[in-house]
């Protein structure tokens, strides 16, 4: 892996981190709809993070999510449950960005908070595995 790509990857996760801290705050503060969104994106900085490691990138959601589940949930290098938390954010975050009549509640957003934490903690690990091991070659490549 090169340098380069090293430091998006590692740039990309700290991004991630710092947009869930900011996710915390703002649940803390009773900014639900603000917490929701910034829990979504610290998930999918993180999913970004990690298809770089793949030199696969991408501008639209929609090919986060489903380049994210073909390279990483469906080789078996992410959990599926994990996985199954970046759509599920991504749904609320649009519902609640998006829907004048949607408010998330408190109960949800701390969901959402508490998954974007397990799904961080689960790239990081992943992360690390690529750093240390390399990339193997399976059915996905």
């Amino acid at each position: 892996m090169t340098r380069d790509v090293t430091y998006l990857v590692s740039r990309r996760l700290s991004q991630a981190a710092e947009t869930l801290q900011a996710a915390s705050e703002l649940l803390a503060a009773g900014h639900y709809r603000d917490a929701v969104n910034r829990a979504y994106y610290a998930m999918f900085y993180a999913g970004l993070a990690l298809l770089a490691t793949r030199m696969i990138g991408t501008s639209k959601h929609s090919g986060v999510l489903s380049l994210f589940g073909k390279h990483f949930v469906k080789t078996g290098r992410f959990s599926p449950t994990a996985g199954r938390y970046l759509r599920e954010a991504f749904d609320l975050r649009q519902k609640s960005d998006y829907r004048e009549d949607f408010e998330p509640t408190r109960e949800q957003a701390e969901e959402v908070v508490a998954h974007a934490r397990e799904f961080l903690a689960e790239a990081d690990r992943v992360w690390g595995i690529i750093q240390e091991n390399g990339w193997s070659s399976d059915a996905d490549e």
